[in-house]
């Protein structure tokens, strides 16, 4: 007599009681066996069973959030030291400044045109830097909100964006005060 049992797994596997068929022997043959298993296993009603060992589904892997995050990071960092673009900015400003003014103009004029509107680009270029830390940081912390529900944000994801969130802030106050002459401002023409 064939029996279903269920294991702790929740897979209903068929078995033979310790009545055997009777064959002449007692034994049942290995394709008896394997035809009750095969049986037992088509009785479920159509739900799929889990298999021993597999690993179950899961959802997004956070990949993109860490990397928004780093980039976050970076692009203040970048905002703190001006950038690649903010320098070559100054170097065209200076540029700039030596061809437009003229030998006549005065000092103050001078320094105006060949240093301080070089000094303003650079921190224009490291406010943008910051902003886009800023923006990034803000919306690697935000996603969640937007995302999965009860699917929680790695903690490191979190602290890398509020490392990028916090060195953007640093950034776009230094940018402000440097463009506007509060931090390193023009030596006095007089």
């Amino acid at each position: 007599m064939a029996t279903r049992t269920e294991d702790e797994t929740g897979v209903t596997t068929g078995a033979e009681t310790a009545e055997k068929k009777a064959d002449g022997a007692g034994r049942e043959t290995t394709a008896e066996v394997a035809e009750n298993t095969h049986h037992a296993a088509d009785d479920t009603d159509g739900e799929p069973t889990a298999q021993a060992g597999s690993v179950p589904a899961t959802g997004p892997s956070g990949v993109g959030q860490g990397a928004g995050a780093v980039v976050s990071v970076v692009l203040g960092l970048a905002s703190l030291n001006g950038g690649w673009l903010g320098t070559v900015a100054a170097a065209r400003q200076t540029l700039i400044g030596q061809l437009e003014t003229s030998s006549r103009a005065g000092v103050a004029q001078q320094i105006q045109a060949v240093y301080g509107d070089a000094w303003q680009a650079t921190a224009l270029w490291a406010g943008v830097f910051a902003l886009a830390a800023l923006v990034t940081g803000f919306v690697v912390l935000a996603r969640p909100a937007f995302g999965a529900p009860g699917r929680p944000q790695a903690p490191w994801i979190k602290s890398v964006a509020w490392a990028g969130v916090t060195v953007g802030v640093i950034g776009l106050l230094l940018a402000v005060l440097k463009y506007t002459g509060i931090l390193f401002g023009l030596p006095s023409a007089s």
